[in-house]
């Protein structure tokens, strides 16, 4: 009996099937489906799908609104946009750059809110003018950021204590006493956050006048993709490199190798943690300009998904920043206008995140596929011969 293939499974194994190209393939795959489930969800509750992904896509300025108000164009909505993704960009290099060492940095919100405070007392809430103020906070914030990852990964290394228990305990130790010192120094009696940081220290340069137009101009954006960029090639041409990659997928044969686990175990930690302190910065100094007290910024632990669905490649995490990032952005213009809950956009970043997460299961399923087809026509093969 002659075995049949599926035109279903030859389509996606045609599509999925290289494996050279499945990292970037299948997340493409996956968001699509995504997209489609969440089409769906939309069209149960009575809306236009359609219409919904295109709000998204007008409240990040890439689609056009119907219209502005006063000093406003699609080009400011994009640059506005451009200042929520920045800290975004650098928060998911700072877990990829964990995840290469075989650590899991789940302390990212913790550590920009030590950063972010910091930069903000010491240079935020001085007169020094904005060529001195913008580098220093810049390099404050890496330093108490840099110093931060690397007590996790010295406890790691020193005492065995796992990256995410004491990440975790960190989170909570810099949560209440950067917030008991806003309420108890730098406190704004009218808005019950901490005290504004001056225009000079900010990152952000808000409300410039560009030809009629008032824009949000984020200075740390060209840094992050500049980046995302150096992290890759240190993560695929130098040693360095190469031995984080090495300790991240077996400990024992890296040290058996010569290769200074210890060493690199805190370093990951160090630059994970310094650019957590970058997403601080750009995200208390730039997007906002002051902190909430009590408040971990969501950004640090939307960061673990969005490098988990770029694959821990740091220029997939530009792609899939930026798409979770249009979802974040996006969500209140289509809360307004499609008459939809805000939080809808979060169940359809959840369902892109479920489904990446599933990236591997796809991969099986795709394999067993193309072993199947590979069978039947090496059968049909030697049946031609006889």
């Amino acid at each position: 009996m002659k075995q049949k293939v599926n035109p279903v499974s030859r389509f996606f194994v045609k599509i999925l099937g290289n494996e050279k190209y499945q990292k970037f393939t299948i997340p493409v795959f996956a968001i699509i489906l995504s997209l489609i489930v969440g089409a769906v969800v939309i069209a149960v509750l009575g809306k236009n799908p359609l219409s919904a992904y295109m709000n998204l896509l007008q409240g990040s300025g890439i689609l056009p609104k119907i219209k502005y108000a006063g000093g406003k164009s699609m080009l400011t909505d994009f640059f506005s946009f451009m200042n929520y993704w920045t800290p975004m960009i650098f928060a998911a290099l700072a877990v990829a750059v964990a995840l290469k060492a075989g650590l899991f940095n789940i302390g990212i919100s913790g550590q920009m809110l030590a950063a972010g405070f910091i930069a903000s007392i010491t240079v935020g809430y001085s007169t020094l003018p904005a060529a001195i103020a913008k580098p220093l906070v810049i390099l404050i914030a890496i330093v108490v950021g840099g110093l931060v990852g690397a007590l996790i990964g010295w406890l790691k290394y020193q005492f065995n204590i796992n990256e995410v228990v004491s990440s975790i305990m960190l989170n909570y130790i810099i949560q209440y006493v950067v917030a008991f010192f806003i309420n108890t120094r730098y406190v704004d009696p009218v808005s019950r956050q901490s005290t504004n940081v001056s225009d000079a220290a900010r990152l952000t340069l808000m409300n410039t006048p560009i030809g009629g137009f008032k824009f949000d101009i984020p200075l740390g954006i060209i840094l992050a993709v500049i980046m995302a960029f150096v992290i890759q090639f240190v993560f695929n041409k130098t040693t360095f490199g190469y031995e984080l990659k090495a300790v991240g997928s077996n400990r024992k044969a890296a040290q058996y190798a010569g290769i200074n686990v210890g060493k690199n175990m805190i370093l990951a930690m160090l630059i994970s943690g310094a650019l957590s302190g970058l997403a601080g910065a750009t995200y208390y100094l730039g997007y906002f300009c002051s902190i909430q007290p009590k408040v971990l910024a969501a950004t640090g632990f939307d960061s673990i998904a969005v490098s988990l669905l770029g694959n821990s490649n740091p220029i997939g995490i530009l792609f899939s920043s930026f798409l979770i990032s249009v979802m974040g952005k996006g969500s209140t213009y289509m809360s307004s206008t499609a008459g939809l809950d805000a939080e809808i956009a979060s169940v359809i970043t959840g369902l892109i995140l479920l489904f990446s997460a599933c990236g591997a299961f796809i991969q099986y399923k795709v394999k067993r596929a193309k072993d199947r087809i590979d069978e039947i026509e090496k059968n049909k093969g030697m049946e031609g011969t006889k």
